[in-house]
């Protein structure tokens, strides 16, 4: 594997480099999003305003497509404006339907202000914010580097409180309802060489369930979906040693694809989700009750026959 492409991690794992080309490239095609088929009606999310942050790739790439595909209006944000840009052009070819992009990071709080205010003053208002932006890389716990630990906690934690706050600040002065899905992880039983993520994200997952209470009297509804092994482009940040390992974490001993949060987020968005707050919705093939994720690859202490 060329040296360049990769960064060294604990126990002779390897973290490649997510933009080497060749890797292989992983998730739906933008012909499988736009054709997959749904159970919902077509217009299912007719005139709802959604704000998908994350939208470019992935998982927020594959709510977007079902949003438009259900008639809502969509707006996505992301780091990447060229990855935003690409998703909008594709989303318009298969939909017809135009899609808000803006280029910040969720970091920020002040973007995520300017990203609220400027998505209500073009789409007369919000009515769901879905929290799918975020990022870790695998490694060692005793390993992170300050630097390492802090980006994360800053991205997956920080990150998404702004746009909850934000968002529901801007609810509760124009009287709006609103909804908030947080996209967070299978935390139940710790994530191992991903403990940075796992702390942001069941921090997240309870910030969520605290907030639901609190902000119920502005009839703004807050809910979590916490993915398994879902498989998307975001397998770059993985070597293959892990990768090959990862289905069999669930007792289905498969991997889901980014249409099955896609539905999810859907449901939830839509009147039939009206009465489901503060809720955390797990999408992973059983992997609560069956199976550990080594994203770094399994040390051999850990490896066991059946083991993922």
């Amino acid at each position: 594997m060329d040296a360049n492409s990769t960064q060294s991690a604990p126990g002779g794992h390897v973290r490649p480099d997510p933009n080497d080309p060749t890797r292989p490239k992983r998730g739906l095609t933008p012909d499988d999003l736009a054709t997959h088929d749904t159970v919902f009606r077509p217009d299912l999310l007719a005139g709802h305003r959604i704000l998908i942050t994350g939208g470019g790739s992935g998982m927020g790439k594959a709510a977007a497509f079902l949003a438009a595909r259900l008639g809502a209006e969509v707006a996505i944000c992301g780091r990447n404006a060229d990855k935003l840009a690409v998703t909008r052009d594709q989303i318009r070819a298969a939909t017809g339907r135009e899609v808000m992009t803006a280029a910040m990071t969720i970091r920020d709080p002040e973007a995520c202000e300017a990203l609220i205010a400027g998505i209500h003053d073009r789409m007369g208002g919000l009515d769901t914010v879905v929290n799918n932006a975020g990022g870790q890389f695998p490694q060692d716990a005793i390993d992170f580097s300050r630097k390492g630990w802090l980006a994360v906690i800053d991205t997956n934690l920080n990150g998404t409180w702004w746009m909850m706050q934000e968002a529901a600040k801007r609810w509760r002065e124009t009287g709006a309802p609103g909804h908030i899905i947080n996209i967070v992880a299978n935390v139940e039983r710790g994530m191992p060489q991903a403990a940075h993520t796992c702390a942001a994200r069941a921090g997240v997952i309870y910030l969520s369930k605290t907030v639901a209470t609190e902000w119920a009297p502005f009839d703004i509804r807050i809910n979590c979906i916490g993915p398994g092994v879902i498989e998307t482009e975001g397998f770059g940040v993985y070597p293959e040693e892990a990768l090959v390992r990862f289905h069999k974490a669930n007792p289905m001993k498969t991997r889901g694809n980014a249409w099955d949060v896609a539905e999810a987020i859907a449901y939830l968005a839509s009147p039939a989700g009206r009465f489901v707050n503060g809720d955390l919705l797990v999408i992973d093939g059983g992997q609560a009750q069956w199976g550990v994720v080594w994203p770094g690859g399994m040390p051999d202490y850990f490896d066991e026959s059946g083991a993922a």
